[in-house]
């Protein structure tokens, strides 16, 4: 199959009209942009994590309020909508206010009025932002005769990367606030206002009195408004799959199940549709190629910042994670835990609910985030050295697919003898971590501290036809390692997984930082 007979995916293309202009692939989510523009509420927030699609959502947004009836020719809206009203349309993008300071902060936002008071003029009294914005909604809706829609992407992006730091954060924080102040204040001339973002700052710091939004980022009806559902790929993009068979040299089916293990797994409520990242999805379709896409687009300073502060260490990023509804809702500033910016970030989601006890279980949503998740962590355990860390690695893991762990503790050796001394590692958890960060990078599963009828194994990983039992040890004795296995009979635990269990003692030298000396039975 060529490549030039199927649509080109839309990679960075991000404005509605290019794409269905352009030719390009598009996954139709003009029903959600139907029922919002027709709900009870005319003031909505959606939270996705980055390079989500809420861009080209709210272009879209865009498209449909300024009645741009042709451009939606054959998708589900066309049959749905009537009336193809034309209405002003504020259209505000904050992705181009990153790390910013006060001054500029202000000037871009200046800037991106200025755009819209060349078309509907501007009062010489409104010098404030606020009075400028509230100037501008007021003209718009007497120009035209119809009220104004206002749209604004990314609302949170000039306050992410300092939201970790006490004196930047709430400067920034109250030129958002003032910026957005009209939003509540103009009601009577705003038909409907739509605001995305990845986080969620509370109302009070940044909407000022604007409590009448509806936030739908956890309701069911608007579960799969961004991302690409599992049906949706199959229906819609079953080409693509088989183009990427063919590059792979896979069969179909094994191309569906890869792209299911590395892209797949999002839940932004419960019950959800699997939804896959499109960013990731779309690129591999069109690279022909299974890489980390999204995770190698960046990974956010504030992220990394935030783990620290909270003192999360990477074993407690996996499915032992819980919390309350209440937790997903808690203003980002006033974060007690990690949990709803891993969740809202897209780096964990839901994975499970049970209804009596109101608990959700999160987990790291799929293979790509969960290698790049380790990596970013990794320099914290290899004092930086992460090149030669991941090379290394890469050669373990080679070892370990053969079966030999020998060999595979040996190149840890090696390698960890030309590290610099860490922070922290005179206890035994920085290196039970630092196994756990390796094995995950493996792409196999693995957990730390797992519960036996007599104790806790310090580290569990399952290869696709071993299971090794870890204990570790700080400045003591392998053999003592090994001891503590058969004395506590660990492997009986796992007895019912259908592998042979191999049993690996390891102790850490205090003095060297490094591995001294290992015991491996079979």
């Amino acid at each position: 199959m060529e490549q030039q007979q199927l649509k080109r995916c839309p990679i960075g293309v991000q404005t509605f009209e290019k794409v269905i202009e352009g030719n390009y692939l598009y996954i139709d989510k003009t029903e959600y942009i139907y029922r919002m523009a027709h709900g009870a509420s005319n003031y909505y927030f959606l939270s996705r994590p980055r390079r989500f699609g809420k861009s080209l959502l709210v272009s879209t947004l865009h498209s449909y309020f300024a009645g741009k009836k042709e451009l939606f020719k054959g998708l589900a809206i066309e049959k749905l909508e009537n009336e193809w009203t034309e209405y002003p349309v504020l259209h505000f993008d904050m992705s181009r206010a990153k790390h910013v300071d006060k001054e500029t902060l202000e000037s871009m936002l200046g800037f991106q009025l200025s755009g819209y008071e060349q078309i509907y003029g501007k009062s010489e009294e409104a010098v404030k932002l606020n009075d400028r914005m509230t100037s501008l909604i007021m003209r718009a809706c007497e120009q035209t005769g119809r009220q104004v829609v206002v749209l604004i992407d990314e609302y949170d992006a000039p306050l992410l990367d300092v939201m970790h730091e006490e004196t930047d954060l709430p400067v920034l924080r109250n030129v958002m606030r003032n910026f957005y102040s009209p939003l509540k204040s103009c009601d009577p001339y705003l038909r409907f206002v739509f605001l995305t973002g990845i986080t969620k700052f509370s109302q009070l710091s940044i909407f000022s009195e604007l409590n009448n939004i509806s936030n739908v980022s956890m309701l069911k009806p608007y579960a799969a408004i961004c991302g690409i559902t599992q049906e949706e790929m199959l229906e819609q993009m079953h080409e693509y799959i088989e183009r990427l068979a063919v590059s792979q040299e896979m069969t179909k089916e094994e191309t569906q199940r890869k792209l299911k293990e590395k892209y797949d797994g999002y839940h932004f409520t419960w019950p959800s549709p699997d939804i896959y990242n499109p960013f990731s999805l779309l690129n591999a379709f069109e690279d022909g190629e299974l890489n980390a896409y999204w995770f190698g687009s960046g990974t956010p300073t504030y992220l990394i910042e935030m783990l620290r502060k909270f003192h999360t260490l990477p074993s407690q990023l996996g499915g032992s994670m819980q919390a309350m509804v209440a937790s997903f809702d808690a203003p980002t500033e006033r974060m007690t835990n990690i949990v709803p910016l891993l969740y809202q970030s897209g780096y964990v989601t839901i994975k499970d609910y049970d209804k009596y006890t109101g608990l959700y279980t999160l987990d790291i949503p799929n293979g790509e985030i969960r290698v790049g998740l380790m990596q970013s962590l990794l320099p914290n355990y290899l004092a930086y050295n992460t090149d030669m860390g991941l090379t290394t690695i890469g050669r373990m893991y080679g070892a370990i697919r053969l079966g030999d762990m020998d060999a595979a503790l040996r190149l840890l050796q090696e390698f960890l003898s030309t590290v610099p001394y860490c922070d922290n590692t005179n206890y035994e958890g920085h290196y039970q971590q630092l196994f756990y960060i390796i094995f995950s990078l493996f792409g196999m599963y693995v957990d730390v501290e797992v519960r036996t009828p007599k104790g806790r194994v310090d580290v569990v990983m399952r290869t696709a036809d071993t299971l090794y039992v870890i204990e570790l040890k700080l400045g003591k004795d392998a053999d003592a390692a090994m001891s503590q296995i058969n004395l506590k009979n660990y492997p009986e635990r796992f007895a019912l997984c259908g592998l042979p269990v191999v049993k690996v003692g390891v102790n850490f030298s205090a003095e060297t930082h490094n591995i001294e000396k290992w015991v491996v039975e079979e």
